[in-house]
């Protein structure tokens, strides 16, 4: 079973579906036992739809620097 750093590691490609059988179900399992990491699958698919609804629009540096802050905490968290 992977821990939740591979877990969140591999979520953006989950939720794009670019694992492969094994990996995706080693997601999967992970997911049916932390609750935490569901959370963080639900945030990942909400922000991909979101996302692909917009238009192409230019960030504000602030908020495009939040932004990458965030993902990196969600990529080293658990370590």
């Amino acid at each position: 079973m992977i821990d939740c750093n591979e877990a969140v590691r591999q979520l953006w490609e989950y939720v794009e579906s670019e694992l492969n059988a094994l990996e995706r179900k080693r997601v999967e399992d992970h997911l049916t036992l932390c609750r935490r990491c569901c959370g963080e699958m639900e945030f990942a698919e909400e922000l991909r739809q979101f996302m692909a609804g917009q238009t192409a629009v230019d960030l504000p540096p602030a908020i495009g620097a939040r932004f990458d802050r965030l993902l990196e905490d969600l990529a080293t968290e658990g370590t």
